[in-house]
């Protein structure tokens, strides 16, 4: 606990401490960042801890969106007064009240019928806005200025990172209080077992309303915090892509850690910051990612630290970093071929390339990846990912037993400890 707690505040030290010394683009990009990672501690709140898997949450991220909108829109105007840095709570408002809306009916089901109910609710909304102006502003969407407040403007991407990062500390900490409750321990137990919380006299139904209804303020304070940093939004907010977003950070990240569903989505986020300024096939590879963690790491990347971390004692380090570095080199041989052919390809059947051809009367020019220009007919260009290819393959099975062994002993390790400790604690008891 004690080694958590430090490595937590460690963390919250570089988010306030480096920032500073970062150009605009980071800055805003690791605004993004807290924001997503909100949305999906928010989401994971149903799916990780009730057990409840909502396709279409981006319906309450767009509504704190855009009541935050209004809001600042009618401080802009002198209709109202109000602090910037408490904005937030106009989201939380009424992604809480919609929420609680559209769960007394979406938790009237379980299962796949639960998660269509949420998808038809965000696709009704997605298809509302463009048309609905006064609420909405239509296809255009509504847009509004951060005013100041008591000597700060609100004017730099800094000073909307620091409201964006106390924001998302204080929601993150008020949804872990939430884990402690009474009311938190009951939210497992109807993941677990719906019938036996109904069995020993709470209401199942009433139950999943007031869960959805705190996971959609949390996903409306995300969605302010949006509306804060863009001053503006529009009806993309309610499509299938954000709620596949926040559903592909959360599963990535580790849906049954705490904190996995804000790792997942930080890194996504920064993946997709700094990858889409190199490549347009970058979602591409976003795909790959989550379909490599979903077939070979399905408990995320959170699930996989948390358990290095209970094992640590049990782990031989020598071995185990053995055993990483040869699945490195195989990673790394897949990861390049998969490069070097997805590009090559995008390039080739890009646009630009097809009127270099027409300019050079139908020949096929060479093309440019890496700082290197490439022949496309050329045998030597395409053995290399060929190569690439066959060494990972010829190295995947050692690759495989190696971690398969090592993880094995080490489990193994843990088992001996636990059987040991219980045969002491059974002498114990027999001695007294």
């Amino acid at each position: 606990m004690l080694a958590r707690t430090a490595l937590i505040a460690a963390l919250l030290i570089v988010l306030i401490v480096v920032p500073p010394l970062l150009g605009i683009g980071w800055q805003n990009a690791l605004t993004n960042m807290l924001i997503a990672s909100l949305f999906a501690m928010a989401f994971n709140l149903l799916i990780g801890q009730a057990g409840l898997l909502s396709f279409g949450h981006a319906a309450f991220f767009g509504v704190g969106a855009f009541a935050t909108l209004h809001l600042m829109g009618a401080i802009e105007d002198r209709v109202v007064s109000f602090p910037t840095p408490l904005l937030p709570l106009a989201g939380a408002a009424a992604g809480f009240v919609i929420g609680a809306f559209a769960g007394y009916f979406a938790t009237m089901r379980s299962g796949v019928y639960f998660a269509l109910v949420t998808l038809a609710i965000a696709e009704l909304l997605h298809s509302l806005a463009p048309h609905w102006d006064g609420l909405f502003g239509g296809e255009a969407g509504l847009s509004s200025m951060r005013m100041p407040w008591a000597g700060l403007t609100f004017g730099s991407p800094l000073q909307v990172y620091y409201l964006a990062l106390g924001w998302a500390v204080l929601s993150i900490l008020l949804l872990w209080a939430y884990t402690r409750t009474p009311f938190g321990r009951l939210t497992l137990a109807l993941r677990d077992n719906e019938q036996r919380v109904r069995f020993i006299g709470y209401n199942a139904h009433t139950t999943k309303v007031i869960i959805f209804s705190i996971s959609a303020m949390f996903s409306g304070i995300a969605g302010a915090l949006l509306a804060i940093s863009n001053e503006t939004a529009n009806y993309s907010l309610f499509s299938t892509h954000v709620s596949a977003q926040v559903v592909l950070h959360t599963f990535v990240g580790g849906s049954t850690v705490f904190l996995g569903p804000a790792v997942g989505a930080s890194i996504f986020t920064l993946f997709a910051f700094y990858i889409s300024e190199v490549t347009r096939t970058w979602l591409l590879y976003q795909g790959l990612i989550f379909v490599l963690v979903m077939l070979y790491a399905p408990q995320g990347i959170g699930g996989l630290v948390q358990t290095h971390i209970q094992h640590w004692s049990k782990i031989s380090w020598p071995e185990l970093g053995r055993a990483y570095a040869l699945a490195a080199v195989v990673a790394a041989c897949f990861a390049a071929a998969v490069v070097f052919l997805v590009e090559s390809f995008a390039i080739i059947f890009s646009p630009e390339y097809a009127a270099a051809r027409g300019r050079l009367d139908g020949t096929w020019p060479p093309f440019k990846l890496f700082g290197v220009e490439w022949e496309v007919f050329s045998p030597v260009t395409w053995m290399i990912p060929i190569g690439l290819l066959a060494v990972g393959l010829l190295l995947l099975p050692s690759a495989r037993r190696m971690l398969r062994e090592t993880w094995d002993q080490i489990l193994e390790r843990a088992e001996a400890a636990r059987t040991a400790k219980s045969e002491i604690q059974l002498a114990g008891a027999m001695e007294r």
